[in-house]
């Protein structure tokens, strides 16, 4: 087959490759996955058994076949070609070494484009036909001659020069020996063969007296096979003193004069051959002969050879002789020149002892400039090293005095240390660096990411990006777990694999190219384990770029060198090497050319109006926040501030975020000030008039800057932190996704910094920017919990919280609360006019208008002309079919839809095609390559935390006018969204792939929410709502959304857009269809399943919609499809309802809600039925119907599939009324704190308790006489005439059968007293003779508290006795309890100070069995989400009354906090300030209590202690106290408001 093939394997098509693998015999399956793999010619040669295996889920054995095969047909392929010459393997180091190594990808790409390195037997295959396919191999140097001391390592395959004779008697001669058939023989052969070599050698040398070595493991020129001579192979040494004893066969080789031999002849030096393809230790063995001329003056040596005697099976000596080097050859001396030999032997001691004087005298070599070359190699040619960029520092073991020289290490920005020190922790660098900087000690199996981990998880997870990562890389002796050092093979076989790992991960994934740079700092001898490091950075890296090796000691270089010479060249490894320079000069030099001053001190203000040092350890302890000093910035160098300050300036005035070194260059006069707006000012009086000590202070105070995007929001609070660094303690909260938890503690640990008092302490300053209002809420709920445990007294200010959130209306977000909220929007006032008039006209000196842009554009108000005319001007000339207008097409269109969107710039160089030869120079190339519009309009970012460098357009109005002006009439954005999915460039790049997919998502998908702070809420995203509506083209939408499908992995959440959207434009069949697509993939998400009863609910509505709007009688045959289709809504809903009780970390109450309004209107439906018609009777009809075995002749057959369910609708209509009445009962809030009501336009997530009521009554109806509660209600119908059922029906539609919810139906108190009076009036007179459900228990004790609450005077009002007793007809199980009963239990028992001692007790226990199910319930309820969405709704409070008179509802305190604001509500009741209400102090009753360990527990109860629950955790008092309090009842239990303690 191969035969048949005729060009070379490398240059196979994908076709002949897949012919030839069917030729070998391998599965057509495995065929086709290599195929689609792509897989030709090339990525052939690149395969190996691991990628076979992962990749294509091959099994071992066929994957072996296939490596084997290839590389056989290689062999063959060779030898067919004769002896030709190969041309040389150096295509370039980097090119062979990424032809061996794997890089993991998120997506499967072919083997050509991930290239794979097998260290098992394919390793050795390759390795084996590079031998065969090139004779041409990497010379190398020979071990220093007779050196004591050095660390010296060969590399397999390196090739030393040819065997030389005699030069200079100093300098060395060498012969070489394989020794390969004879290391394998028994000891007694393996010694008389090496004896003979190196005595036959030495006495060549000694007689000519030159020095000389002999090396035993490298190839000569007699045992080729395949080699070449002086080729490096070493040879297996299981027992080194085999050859060290060899010597001893001195004594009988030399008759006389053998002492003089063991002088000359040095003992065998065992040299280690490095082999990257291999784990088997294999040596040179070298001997060092040194005739000096004070032993072997005036002496020749003859020599008796041994020689092992197969025959004789011993050791035989052959016959004296004299021997002598001649050329590369020793030879015995001939009879014939015997006497001239030993006549010229005075000439040869003379010549001997002149060549030991004179090598003493050579003249010094001249020294490098290692200073200069130190700094180039540091900065990249720049004036100073960046201090942006990370620092990866590869080390071993430090001596003592050089620890006293790592300043210059402690002001680098280090990522990750590899210390091969294993007692660095204890007494090496790692202990020293700890003494200044917090670092994070890790393992090489530490780097493992699990499968299931993304990037950005795992980074976190190890904290990579907060704290340098100290990786221990063999052992770590002060660790108490299984991390103990190695030898060097047990780390290659068991460590390596992590090494590998480790730095594929750091270099491929975590880190962008040239964003790092590595050092390798040898302070110590090299040993294998740091070559193998140097090896994997290499190849992961892609060439010696970036990777620099300092080394102090010339001896330890050497090693080093003989290895990585043969990774990227002899020249390559010395340019990017300093050796020789000691570690105090490195560290002077070093610190010359670093942008901050050495070992700078930080400064924080402290109570007393002085200050403290702060600790950059300690510091970095905090690394949730940016902790602002008091010289902040001042580290900063002179050199530093001339070269950058210019760049900084401009990159702020060009629309890049305010950086705290912007603040400080204007502080310090180095530039003009930065402009300080009317918002800036206002601020600021907020937050002193907050520092006012009062003692209804909230400890946690909030101040809120709501910004319109570019308005300069973010700019006033970054300068009021800055300006208040000197008084408060100011910090920034790092935007990456830390915990709540987290920042709360550092915020803590801020606070409390070198303080003597918790209670004595400056207030914390934190400036929190663009987070979720739930994100800002748990983080003030974990500080009061914080300020709690601390036992801060009360009135004390410990935190301020600044948020700066956009907002499309920062004027009503102020007016709602004035004294908590600012507003900053593009309207300037008189003021800020003239001074940014000013500032204009300094800047346009400087610079042209288009390079301040956003600038100029705030001077200008964002005027809608202005920015028309500037993109106009921009785009006047530009090619439009260029790739870089493709380019600012994509960004403009991400930056018009997506907020805080960007494009890598990695993504950029992609899509333009750059390539660079010289990463040092990648920024300057990658701008130097853009136009002059591009560069006007494109912002450069650069990630605090990764450093991945990125694009965007000034400013969302410019990138929306770009768009507009450059598609112009003809082109479309849906036309330019398509081709974006399918700039595959783009889609498959790597390095900052999760956050271009995220945007891209975020484009087709994510809504616009007004709780988000956008402008209004959209049902789909507004690129998606802009083609259906602006384009005018719903198909292009659907057809955009199918491919953003299948581009991403066939995403279930774009199959639920579509489904949205076709059911949007009622094409029903095709939403069901990607309904179920959906559901498919995630069958347990309870949105999706939503979206599935969606789709259904809307196909009804389009049913009944069209039967309506044909004016027919509607009839069982016309009206059973839509039957059948609201019943399966239905059933989706149910399966909705069931996947979110299951999912224990999200709320999702769409189902129930769902399930209630397609049920009311399929029973309108229904209603409406021409045989349910009949004025008369129909009604009745209809319900018979619905609730009894009775069906109507006219639906038998045509409704025969749907009777049993429509019977038992209202059993599952009346379960999820009940539990949507349950949830709201636990979280309904205030229908007054309308700031609180989200705005929809949906009355059930607005108004969701007058939704409630509403369909509850309209349930209600169906199922009861017509009208009939009307009639009740104005005194037409006699409740004694009325059936059980009726009745039923009739409460259920007066007060939708939960009575603490009627409250929501009423307009006014006279409304509600006639509806409790009609609902009582419906139960008999006697109610314990009666048979009451739980469900009636609690409707009537609910009605009689609640009318006593309204009209205290009436006599229509139970006894609380008969109201107790009638309790006691509720089950005894109290696990059979309804939540409702429970709560009722709580209130009608609790205890009056008129009550026996007895009588209390009975009650206390009553209440606390009742309040323990209660708790249970709630944690039920709660499931495992976040404590800030725990939220409690308190019912009725207990008053000073008695009997029921002692309750007063909620309602009954609107008259008095009417008008105030939530946030005034709040401070007032959570914050436990009412008492200064004296008339809500009047109607409430102090209860007595006590607290211990933060407890609050209740005086009272004999037998059990009783836990009241503290509604506001900060307000319990520290310590153990006696307190007041008053009690709020909740469905949780009782709480306690507004903790006092007793004086």
């Amino acid at each position: 087959m191969a035969d048949e093939l005729e060009q070379s394997p490398q240059d196979w098509t994908e076709a002949e490759v897949s012919t030839w693998l069917t030729s070998i015999g391998v599965k057509q399956q495995y065929v086709k996955k290599l195929n689609e793999k792509k897989v030709n010619g090339k990525a052939l040669l690149a395969l190996n058994v691991d990628y076979l295996k992962n990749k294509i889920s091959m099994k071992p054995g066929p994957a072996r076949k296939i490596i084997q095969k290839r590389d056989e047909l290689l062999k063959s392929n060779e030898k067919s070609q004769g002896t030709r010459k190969c041309t040389s393997l150096k295509k370039s180091d980097v090119q062979q070494k990424s032809n061996q190594r794997s890089v993991p990808t998120e997506d499967g790409t072919s083997p050509a484009e991930a290239p794979v390195r097998d260290h098992g037997a394919s390793g050795e295959n390759q390795t084996t036909m590079e031998r065969h396919m090139c004779a041409s191999k990497e010379d190398c140097k020979p071990r220093p001659f007779d050196e004591e001391g050095i660390d010296f390592n060969y590399t397999k395959h390196r090739v030393l020069l040819p065997e030389s004779g005699v030069s200079n008697l100093t300098s060395p001669c060498h012969e070489y020996k394989s020794l390969a058939v004879a290391a394998t023989l028994d000891r007694t052969r393996l010694q008389a063969k090496f004896a003979n070599e190196v005595l036959k050698f030495a006495t060549g040398c000694m007689n000519i007296r030159s020095n000389g070595t002999i090396h035993f493991g490298v190839m000569d020129s007699k045992e080729n096979g395949g080699y070449v001579h002086g080729e490096i192979i070493g040879i297996p040494v299981k027992e080194k003193d085999i050859y060290t004893d060899a010597l001893d066969y001195i004594e009988k080789s030399f008759s006389t004069d053998n002492e003089h031999v063991r002088q000359c002849v040095r003992p065998p030096r065992f040299i280690e051959v490095i082999d990257r393809e291999s784990t088997e230790k294999r040596y040179v063995v070298e001997v060092d002969i040194l005739p000096s001329i004070t032993i072997v003056k005036g002496k020749v040596y003859a020599v008796c050879l041994p020689k092992f005697n197969e025959a004789t099976n011993k050791v035989q000596y052959e016959k004296k002789v004299v021997l002598r080097r001649v050329g590369s050859k020793t030879e015995p001396v001939i009879d014939k020149d015997l006497n001239d030999f030993y006549q010229r032997i005075k000439d040869r001691d003379t010549q001997r002892d002149d060549a030991e004087r004179n090598q003493f005298f050579s003249a010094p070599s001249m020294s490098q400039d290692l200073g200069r070359k130190l700094t180039m190699l540091m900065t990249s040619g720049k004036k100073l090293i960046e201090k942006e960029k990370w620092l990866i520092l590869v080390t071993n073991k430090f001596k003592p005095d050089d620890l006293c020289s790592i300043h210059w290490l402690l002001n680098m920005n280090i990522f990750c240390v590899f210390d091969f020190d294993p007692d660095s922790k204890i007494s090496g660098l790692c202990s020293r660096y700890l003494q200044h900087h917090a670092a994070n000690m890790h393992f090489l199996h530490s780097y493992r990411k699990p499968d299931s981990m993304s990037i950005e998880e795992f980074t976190r997870h190890l904290h990579l990006f907060e704290q340098t990562s100290w990786i221990f890389c063999n052992g770590r002796t002060d660790f108490k777990g299984d991390e103990t050092q190695c030898d060097e093979m047990t780390w290659i076989k068991k460590k390596k694999i992590l090494l590998r790992e480790s730095v594929l991960l750091i270099c491929k994934q975590i880190l962008p190219k040239a964003a790092f740079q590595v050092i390798f700092l040898l302070t110590s001898p090299v040993e294998k384990p740091l070559l193998h490091t140097f090896d994997e950075f290499f190849t992961d890296m892609e060439g010696h770029e970036d990777i620099i090796c300092i080394c102090e000691s010339e001896e330890n270089f050497q090693k080093w060198q003989g290895f990585a010479e043969g990774l990227c060249g002899k020249e390559t490894l010395n340019n990017a090497s300093v050796v020789g320079m000691k570690m105090s000069h490195l560290d002077a030099t070093l610190q010359q050319v670093q942008p901050v001053k050495a070992c700078a001190s930080k400064h924080l203000p402290v109570f007393v109006k002085g200050r403290c040092l702060l600790e950059t350890k300690l510091e970095e302890q905090m690394y949730c926040l940016d902790i602002l000093t008091i010289d902040h910035c001042d580290e900063t160098t002179e050199d530093s501030i001339n070269e950058d300050k210019e760049k900084i300036e401009l990159q702020f005035y060009r629309g890049g975020r305010v950086t705290w070194l912007n603040l400080w260059l204007a502080e310090n006069k180095h530039v003009k000030e930065v402009i300080e707006r009317d918002a800036y000012h206002e601020t600021c009086k907020l937050l002193n008039d907050g520092l006012r000590c009062s003692a209804d202070q909230s400890p946690v105070n909030c101040v809120n800057i709501y910004h319109q995007p570019g308005s300069g929001g973010s700019t006033v609070a970054r300068q009021v932190l800055w300006n208040k660094r000197k008084d408060l303690r100011c910090a920034l909260v790092k935007s990456s996704f830390n915990p709540a938890s987290m920042v709360a503690q550092h915020a803590v640990h801020l606070r409390e910094y070198e303080e003597k008092d918790p209670q004595k302490c400056l207030p914390v300053l934190l400036l929190i920017e663009d987070t979720e209002k739930e994100y800002l809420d748990e983080l003030r709920n974990e500080l009061e919990v914080a300020i709690k445990i601390k036992e801060i007294q009360k009135g004390t200010l410990c935190f301020i919280l600044l948020s700066c959130r956009r907002s499309p209306d920062p004027q009503r977000r102020c007016k709602e609360s004035p004294l908590q909220n600012v507003s900053v929007t593009h309207k300037l006032s008189n003021q800020e006019k003239r001074m940014f008039a000013g500032k204009r006209q300094v800047l346009e000196e400087r610079h042209a208008p288009e390079f301040i842009l956003t600038f100029v554009l705030l001077s200008e108000e964002f005027s809608e002309e202005y920015i028309q005319h500037f993109v106009k001007n921009v785009l006047q000339d530009v090619d439009r079919q260029s790739v870089e207008i493709r380019l600012m097409h994509y960004v403009a269109l991400l930056n018009t839809y997506v907020q805080n969107s960007f494009i890598s710039q990695s993504h950029c160089e992609a899509l333009l095609g750059l390539t660079f030869h010289m990463e040092r120079f990648r920024q300057h190339e990658f701008e130097r390559s853009l136009s002059d519009p591009a560069k006007l309009v494109f912002l450069h970012l650069r990630d605090d935390t990764t450093h991945i460098k990125s694009i965007k357009i000034i400013h969302s109005l410019v990138a929306k006018e770009i768009l507009q002006q450059l598609l112009g009439q003809k082109d479309t954005q849906s036309a330019l969204a398509m081709n974006l999915l399918h700039e595959k460039v783009l889609f498959d790049h790597r390095f900052g792939r999760k956050e271009y997919l995220s945007f891209l998502r975020q484009l087709f998908i994510r809504r616009s929410r007004i709780s988000k702070g956008d402008e209004c809420d959209s049902n789909f995203s507004p690129f998606i709502e802009h083609v259906c509506e602006n384009e005018k083209n719903p198909d292009k939408a659907i057809e955009l959304l199918k491919e953003a499908f299948q581009c991403f992995d066939q995403d279930p959440f774009f199959a639920q857009q579509l489904a949205r959207l076709h059911y949007t434009y009622e094409k029903f069949e095709e939403s069901k269809y990607w309904a179920e697509r959906a559901v498919q993939q995630l069958p347990n998400n309870s949105y999706i399943l939503d979206t599935k009863g969606q789709v259904y609910r809307k196909w009804f509505q389009a049913k009944w919609k069209a039967l309506e709007s044909d004016s027919i009688m509607k009839t069982p045959q016309n009206t059973a499809e839509a039957v059948e289709i609201a019943l399966k809504a239905l059933e989706c809903f149910q399966e909705c309802q069931r996947a979110a009780d299951n999912d224990m970390e999200d709320f999702n109450t769409s189902g129930f809600f769902s399930e209630v309004e397609v049920g009311c209107s399929l029973l309108k439906l229904i209603s409406s039925l021409q045989v349910f018609a009949d004025q008369t009777s129909g009604h009745s009809e209809c319900k018979k119907y619905l609730l009894t075995e009775y069906i109507p002749e006219e639906l038998k057959s045509v409704w025969e599939p749907f009777h049993g369910r429509l019977k038992n609708l209202h059993k599952t209509m009346q379960d999820a009324l009940e539990w949507i009445s349950e949830d709201l009962s636990y979280f309904q809030t205030d229908t007054g704190d309308e700031n609180e009501t989200p705005k929809s336009s949906e009355e059930k997530i607005r108004n969701p308790l007058g939704w409630w009521a509403k369909k509850s009554s309209e349930y209600g109806k169906y199922f009861s006489e017509t009208d009939s509660a009307a009639l009740l209600q104005r005194g037409q119908v006699n409740p004694a005439n009325l059936t059980p059922f009726h009745k039923r029906m009739i409460i259920d539609d007066l007060c939708s059968g939960n009575i603490i919810h009627i409250l929501s139906k009423v307009t006014n108190q006279n409304d509600a007293v006639c509806r409790l009076e009609n609902i009582l009036s419906l139960y008999p007179s006697n109610p314990l003779k009666a048979n009451f459900g739980q469900r009636d228990i609690v409707n009537y004790i609910a009605a009689h508290i609640l009318l006593n609450c309204l009209t205290p005077q009436t006599q229509k009002v139970a006894h609380l006795k008969d109201l107790q007793d009638l309790c006691l007809h509720l089950p005894s199980d109290k696990r059979k309890c309804v939540t409702n009963a429970l709560f009722l239990l709580t209130m009608v028992f609790w205890p009056e100070d008129r009550d026996k001692d007895h009588e209390r007790e009975r009650k206390y226990e009553i209440v606390q069995s009742a309040v323990e199910h209660l708790e249970k319930n709630y944690w039920t309820k709660m499931k495992d989400i976040p404590q800030r969405k725990r939220r409690i709704c308190t019912h009725f409070f207990l008053g000073n009354g008695n009997g029921l008179n002692k309750f007063i509802h909620k309602r009954q305190f609107n008259k008095i906090t009417k008008g105030a604001s939530v946030f005034e509500k709040s401070m007032k009741w959570f914050g436990g300030n009412d008492k200064k209400m004296n008339e809500i102090a009047k109607m409430l009753k102090p209860v007595s209590g006590w607290t211990e360990d933060g407890v609050v527990y209740l005086e009272g109860p004999q037998k059990t202690k009783f836990k009241i629950q503290p509604l506001n955790v900060p307000s319990v008092p520290h310590g153990n106290e006696n307190i007041t309090f008053y009690l709020g009842f909740t469905f949780r239990g009782p709480v306690a408001y507004n903790i006092l303690v007793k004086k």
